[in-house]
Parts: structure tokens; sequence; C-alpha cells
């Protein structure tokens, strides 16, 4: 597969020459158990050396994924729902916690107990609803609970929301709407250059780190491809990863 990447090069280089920092980090959601598609992720994690913050399914986790991580330095597992269940009311878009129900809290609750179990200090307190979509009343009782932050999808409005830090992320390869796939690299790139571009011209949160999603049990080879290639040319432009 050919890429042009060279409007991401020239707005990154535009980044550079203003003196302009640019944090990076990396989610990938809905793991289990290892698998080979995992142990291929974490293989480019490594060959990047860039940490891949691992968004973990606790009510489906097992004692072998949590044997990787603490074999695996640059794997930071983090809390992903409680069962990724769509609770969401008929007709409304998928959601585990997008919407009030009478257990959300105990939910999340013992899904941080859960992640504590298996993990240890390996893991970051991190809540990343399944869908990235979670009703603020949920929001507001994590941090009591022992959550450090929040982590959904779109540039933040606030560095902090209830108490957590909010680090989202941007850029989602993944052609959800038409089955799956890559979405056009054209579009991909045009859509990182716009969001370098807002947070250099202020109209977004510049020290936000620029977070990249991705799905490695969904993933074809073009996925694997662009993905690789895209970490690449951020780092390869200047941008430093972020460490929670």
């Amino acid at each position: 597969m050919i890429v042009d990447w060279s409007p991401l090069r020239a707005e990154l280089s535009r980044h550079r020459t203003e003196g302009l920092s640019l944090p990076i980090w990396w989610r990938d959601d809905d793991a289990t158990a290892p698998t080979p598609a995992l142990h291929r992720l974490l293989g480019m994690s490594a060959e990047l050396d860039l940490p891949v913050h691992i968004a973990v399914i606790p009510n489906g986790a097992t004692p072998e994924l949590a044997e990787i991580a603490a074999a695996t330095p640059l794997m930071v597992p983090v809390v992903h729902g409680w069962a990724h269940e769509n609770l969401a009311p008929s007709g409304a878009k998928k959601a585990e916690f997008g919407h009030p129900h009478a257990d959300a809290g105990a939910k999340t609750e013992a899904a941080l107990a859960r992640m504590r179990q298996l993990f240890g200090p390996d893991m970051l307190a991190m809540f990343v609803p399944p869908w990235n979509r979670i009703d603020a009343t949920v929001t507001s009782g994590l941090a009591a609970q022992g959550y450090v932050a929040l982590s959904t999808f779109t540039p933040r409005k606030c560095e902090r929301c209830a108490g957590l830090a909010q680090i989202n992320t941007h850029v989602d390869p993944i052609a959800w709407r038409s089955g799956g796939g890559l979405v056009s690299p054209e579009a991909l790139i045009a859509k990182t250059v716009t969001l370098l571009q807002d947070r250099r011209e202020g109209r977004a949160d510049c020290t936000e780190p620029l977070g990249f999603l991705t799905h490695h049990l969904v993933h074809d080879e073009a996925i694997w491809d662009f993905s690789r290639g895209f970490l690449a040319e951020l780092l390869d432009g200047g941008a430093k990863p972020s460490h929670f």
C-alpha cells in the first residue's frame, strides 16, 4: 500500500519550526486474553518504542493476559467498562454506560477491583467506556472509586472532568460504519492534519496528547500497515510518547 504522507510531514515540520511540542499516545481496545493479534500489536509497540494502553474488558479478562502485562513494560492495561455489553435503550447508539442505570456504579467499582486484582501496579486506573459513551452521572462517581483518568474520543473540552484527567483519542483507522477495513489513508491523513492545525492555531487544547485508537482483534493487513506507518511518521516528525 502506497501512502502519501507529505501533508502530515509538512504539518509536523510546521510544528517543529514553530517550536511546538506534540505529545502522543496509543490506545487499543477490547482485550481479554492473549491472541496472535495481541502479540503482533505488542511487537509493533516494541519496534516503535511506544507504549500501548490496552483497554481490557474486566469481566472477561484472564490471568494469562495479566502475565503478559507483567512481562511487557510497554503494555499499560486500562479499564474498558465492565462486560462491554450494550445497555442502551432501543434505538439509541450503543453504550454500556451511556445512560443512567441503577447498577452502573457497582459495575465501575467492580471493574476497577477486578483490574487491580489481575494487574496490580501494572495497570492505570483510567476508565474507557465501551463505544466511547458515558453519562455524566456515571462520570461523577468515578474519582471517588479510585479512578484517575477518563478516555473517550474527539478533542477534550477540559483538561479535568469530575476530578479525572481527560485523555481522549482522536484518530481511528477503522471504517466501522461501512463494515470494517481501513478508512481511506488520504482521509485519515487529512483529518490528522486538521487536528494538528487546530492545536497549532489555538482552536483545540495543544497540551492534550494526540491519541491513536486501534482494535487489534479486527485488523486486516491494511490496518496493520497503516497503523505502523502512521505512528512511525508521528515519531519521526518529532512527536513524543506521553507517559501517564
